[in-house]
């Protein structure tokens, strides 16, 4: 049977990595620790996958340039103090080698630093499988169609032969505005209801069972 994918594109947190819960904590913190009003679980849930710059302004649209770093330094500092907590989603481990020796590329889509991304690629040991990755501080915060563009671009591979993997609106919508097809994971940040009128291709609740339909149908 002819393969339908190439390249595999993932989002890290909240398709990878279990970490929405701490990221929106870290948020709400955050905003506290400023003087702010925290923001509803579901807010800081809703702009995980941005950039940290444009999640802030987004929760906060009236805040200063400077208001908005100094709740950017102090989720910073919340986050980090955790991060090493933080493990992949069950599955994650064992299927990434199975999906790439059984020929596709792997890329990651990220609203992290490359710092960030760099730091749990080195603690989880997972570096060498992506041949390509892209962060929030090198292209347009998700969903704007660069961040993905730029990995199409690298790959050498066109839109109809990737697909992009992520747990939210922003993700579902990064593929839409890059001409690519989606794949959603329902266990993160964003709800299954709020993925669906987005048109993935499917939908999974656990990461191996994504890893057998692309291994069948990607």
């Amino acid at each position: 049977m002819s393969r339908q994918f190439d390249l595999l594109v993932f989002d890290w947190d909240g398709t990878l990595m279990d970490s929405t819960g701490m990221i929106a904590r870290s948020i709400q913190r955050a905003f506290a620790d400023v003087g702010l009003p925290e923001p509803s679980d579901t807010a800081a849930r809703f702009v995980i996958g941005y950039g940290l710059n444009e999640a802030m302004q987004y929760l906060a649209p009236d805040l200063s340039a400077e208001h908005i770093r100094q709740v950017v330094d102090a989720y910073r500092g919340h986050f980090l103090a955790k991060d090493h907590e933080l493990q992949l989603y069950a599955g994650v481990e064992e299927c990434l080698p199975r999906l790439r020796n059984a020929g596709f590329r792997l890329a990651v889509a990220t609203g992290k630093s490359r710092a960030g991304l760099d730091r749990v690629l080195a603690a989880t040991g997972l570096a060498a499988l992506f041949e390509v990755t892209r962060t929030a501080d090198e292209a347009f915060s998700k969903p704007h169609p660069a961040m993905l563009e730029y990995i199409l671009e690298s790959a050498d591979v066109s839109q109809s032969r990737a697909v992009m993997i992520g747990d939210t609106t922003h993700d579902l919508q990064l593929a839409i505005n890059a001409g690519t097809p989606s794949l959603a994971m329902s266990y993160g940040a964003h709800p299954l209801k709020d993925l669906l009128p987005l048109n993935p291709l499917a939908h999974f609740d656990d990461f191996t069972e994504l890893t057998e339909w692309v291994l069948v149908h990607g």
